[in-house]
């Protein structure tokens, strides 16, 4: 009889068949299932011909009396009432400490409730963020578990032995916290990575259609951009996009349409800054810059209508290049900046207890964020576990002031051009917000209170103290309660 495996997986899809390969490459035995048989048998006599310790099974039951005690399974499918699926699927099959594995992109609160149905039952569960793409999950991801803290001793090895590695040696993996948390870190990884996407982007059409630079030209700029301490994957790829020809020579870039796609991360994201109230302006500007991009039609039809400014930049390409490169390194450290402040925010709504500059460590391999500065990010909270937000850290703040007239410069460059900077210019504002001891907000506690009497703080009286003021004589002095959402 074949010996029994050390874990299973669910989903063969790409990431699915990936990790698969990598588990196995590290010597652990793997049981696969997938919904249509034949995506089985394709990857079992193709990508996992000849490898004797991964075994493919063909219904539920087979799949599960072929696991080790605890079992272990790996659900690689699509997020939502797809997960719930399968955990109904599997929960009659399973015994108590057996263990359930979520490795999709599924939304925080829905671990968190599977997390604890499952407990009652008897099952351990984990919710967990695997970045990296296909690469990644074939060579080394980061991995963000989280969910029941009695099933990661399970589970460390494996997860740490497939994981991708920092510079220093170390796994891009480790436990979160209860609950949802991986999944939400997970979730704040991908709004970050939509902010660099869309900055990169910005610094693209910048340099593109503002300066005239050919694509051509702009490859071995984004290459030496990666030689910076802009050094990151996604900048990494830009170059290489940039390169690509078509067929006939022609870059292929150029003849990709302008309308960005999305699968609701972002979305989460935003919907969630909006919750606590966390000013993540950067992240929401990228996505509402990809909903805006899928208006391509009526955009087309816009430009019939609306002619932007007809000057032309006219000034040294060369030093406006260099302006972009600082500005963009700038704005990436507020979107980092306006991550963490959001993981802070959540962990204190949810009572979790998170090491943020072990989260910066798992983003330093493997996934899409990966960048040289996540090491310094990783050391700022090292040196002040308690640190507010990254701008204060000593060498985020050197940074962001040695960027500041550059970033400026380009931001009214752009308005000058009329070229849409979204994310560039509502990183710089929240920097100024930040920056500011007084902001204008004056006005609108009196407006709120001039219409709905709904109070005031005074500047001369200490923080707590609630005051309204009959505006118009005729008001009343009755004030509303106060709080806010």
């Amino acid at each position: 009889m074949k010996p029994k495996s050390d874990i299973g997986l669910v989903g063969l899809a790409v990431m699915g068949q990936n990790l698969v390969l990598n588990m196995n490459d590290h010597g652990y035995a793997v049981s696969v299932f997938n919904r249509t048989p034949a995506k089985t048998e394709e990857f079992v006599k193709g990508p996992a011909a000849g490898r004797e310790t991964i075994t493919a099974t063909y219904d539920m039951e087979e799949f599960v009396a072929s696991l080790k005690q605890p079992r272990r399974v790996m659900l690689m499918v699509k997020a939502g009432h797809v997960v719930d699926n399968f955990i109904s699927m599997l929960v009659p099959l399973l015994d108590p400490g057996d263990i359930i594995i979520d490795g999709g992109n599924s939304h925080f609160p829905d671990t968190t409730r599977r997390t604890h149905e499952l407990a009652q039952k008897g099952l351990l569960y984990i919710g967990t963020g695997v970045s990296g793409g296909e690469e990644g999950a074939r060579h080394g991801p980061s991995i963000m578990p989280g969910g029941n803290p009695k099933a990661w001793p399970a589970v460390k090895n494996i997860f740490q032995s497939i994981a991708a590695r920092t510079p220093g040696g170390e796994p891009c993996c480790d436990w979160v916290g209860p609950d949802g948390a991986g999944h939400y870190v997970k979730m704040i990884h991908n709004g970050i990575e939509y902010g660099d996407m869309q900055l990169i982007a910005e610094a693209y059409h910048l340099l593109h259609s503002g300066c005239g630079l050919s694509t051509e030209e702009l490859g071995p700029i984004f290459e030496r951009w990666n030689e910076t301490e802009l050094e990151s994957f996604l900048i990494e790829i830009t170059g290489e996009i940039l390169k690509f020809k078509d067929d006939d020579g022609t870059p292929l870039v150029e003849r990709i349409l302008d309308a960005a796609g999305q699968k609701g991360t972002g979305k989460w994201t935003g919907i969630n800054a909006l919750e606590l109230g966390v000013p993540v302006t950067l992240i929401v500007e990228a996505v509402f810059a990809r909903a805006l991009s899928a208006y391509k039609e009526e955009r087309v039809e816009a430009s019939r209508h609306f002619k932007g400014p007809a000057t032309r930049f006219s000034g040294d390409r060369n030093a406006f290049t260099e302006k972009v490169r600082v500005a963009l390194y700038a704005a990436k450290i507020v979107s980092y900046a306006q991550g963490f402040m959001q993981i802070r925010e959540a962990a204190r709504e949810h009572n979790w207890k998170l090491n943020y500059g072990a989260i910066a460590k798992m983003w330093r391999g493997g996934c899409i964020i990966r960048s040289r500065f996540l090491g310094e990010i990783t050391t700022a909270f090292e040196e002040n576990p308690k640190l507010k937000n990254l701008l204060l850290a000593p060498f985020f703040k050197d940074a962001i002031q040695k960027a500041a007239q550059p970033w400026r410069d380009v931001v009214a460059e752009a308005v000058r051009l009329g070229i849409p900077v979204p994310a560039f210019s509502s990183a710089l504002a929240y920097f100024d917000g930040y920056r500011s001891e007084t902001l204008p907000a004056n006005i609108i506690q009196a407006q709120r209170d001039y219409f709905g009497a709904h109070t005031y703080e005074r500047t001369d009286h200490p923080r707590g103290e609630f005051f309204h003021t009959n505006w118009t004589g005729t008001g009343g002095n009755v004030s509303a309660g106060t709080y806010n959402v």
